[in-house]
């Protein structure tokens, strides 16, 4: 096989298949890419098993023939490559390696044969329309956001597209939901898609079409049967396996009322504030006085005894009746024990003998 092609149309068609292939594969031959000469063209094809992108583009061929070589080594080297260069790729047969030749670069790669590499058979498709790409572009972004990623509930991990609407207004929706959010958007039905099967297109491809899709005017014809879909864009061929599941009842869980009317909502919140202020109003304030002798500006609720206990004509002394006020009117209240701490402070002992002209001198100090 003896290719020569031009390295920015190389690039642009190893762009579209290349993506396709995982890093890390436990099959060698999927991390390889397909070539295949005939016609004046080089077909390249990829594949994970689940999904295949076929390209093709136009180039001088020699002898014709086909291989396999490393998807991601052989796009990082012609993309390294100077722009506007000419590109020969060729093998032998009795040598398993694909030379790469661009100016005085030269590379070998490594090939495996053809006949190891597997092929996604679409088998038959019952249903075929077309899209434009910008409404099939508008129907993934509105949707896309909403795909679950948990894999334990695989059913969830794509785009369910199917047939809804009326008979009057039938349309094409796609729903997508992760269990807390969910998406949903709706085009006219397009001609041959009456009757189609609801089918859930899997994460991976709806990302792959996403990216495959550069000219929004351009038509895209779309076939799918139960199990497979098929999207093809020109020359660019994307094959994709349908998740095999029931994809739950998305209209009745939008029908259940979750929330309440904003007049019994309103009521609510005015009962909440009336209760609030009421609980305000009814709390005792606190007493401003700050002398305990001084109990008739006393607003507290507790109240005073009316005859503090007696005394013998020996224990007459003012300033032992003030204390025993003071500790009545503070064993009665519990909000007295401020001021009985502020009287207490400045009391003067009782063994102190005190003249009765010096007792009246001293100014109250509560």
């Amino acid at each position: 096989m003896k290719v020569t092609v031009e390295r920015s149309e190389l690039l642009k068609s190893l762009g579209h298949v290349h993506r396709v292939v995982e890093r890390r594969n436990t099959i060698p031959i999927l991390a390889n890419v397909l070539l295949r000469a005939d016609r004046a063209k080089l077909a390249l094809k990829a594949t994970d098993l689940d999904l295949e992108v076929t390209d093709a583009i136009a180039a001088e061929v020699g002898p014709g023939g086909s291989t396999t070589v490393p998807a991601h080594m052989f796009y990082d080297i012609v993309r390294k490559l100077p722009e506007g260069a000419q590109i020969v790729l060729e093998s032998s047969g009795d040598r398993a390696a694909l030379s790469i030749r661009a100016g005085r670069s030269r590379f070998s790669l490594q090939a495996l044969p053809e006949s190891d590499f597997p092929d996604l058979a679409p088998g038959e498709m019952t249903h075929k329309f077309t899209l434009k790409a910008a409404d099939l572009k508008r129907l993934i972004d509105k949707t896309q956001f909403a795909i679950s990623t948990e894999e334990t509930r695989y059913y969830l991990n794509g785009i369910y597209l199917h047939a809804a609407g009326t008979a009057q207004a039938p349309t094409l929706r796609a729903v997508a939901t992760d269990g807390h959010r969910l998406a949903q958007m709706e085009l006219d039905l397009p001609k041959g898609a009456a009757g189609m099967p609801g089918i859930i297109v899997p994460r991976k491809t709806v990302g792959e079409v996403q990216r495959l899709i550069e000219d929004g005017e351009a038509e895209v014809a779309v076939e799918l049967s139960p199990g497979k879909i098929r999207f093809t864009f020109a020359e660019v061929i994307l094959t994709s396996k349908l998740i095999d599941g029931t994809f739950p009842d998305y209209a009745a869980s939008s029908r259940s009322p979750t929330t309440r009317s904003s007049s019994s909502t309103r009521r609510s919140s005015r009962r909440r504030s009336t209760g609030f202020r009421r609980s305000r109003a009814s709390a005792v304030a606190p007493s401003s006085c700050r002398s305990p002798a001084a109990s008739s500006c006393c607003r507290s609720p507790t109240r005073i005894p009316a005859a503090l206990p007696r005394k013998s004509k020996s224990n007459t002394n003012p300033i032992r009746s003030i204390s025993a006020l003071t500790r009545a009117t503070s064993s009665t209240s519990p909000r007295r024990s401020k001021a009985r701490r502020q009287c207490s402070s400045s009391r003067i002992p009782a063994r102190r003998p005190l003249s009765r002209t010096r007792m009246r001198a001293a100014p109250s100090t509560c």
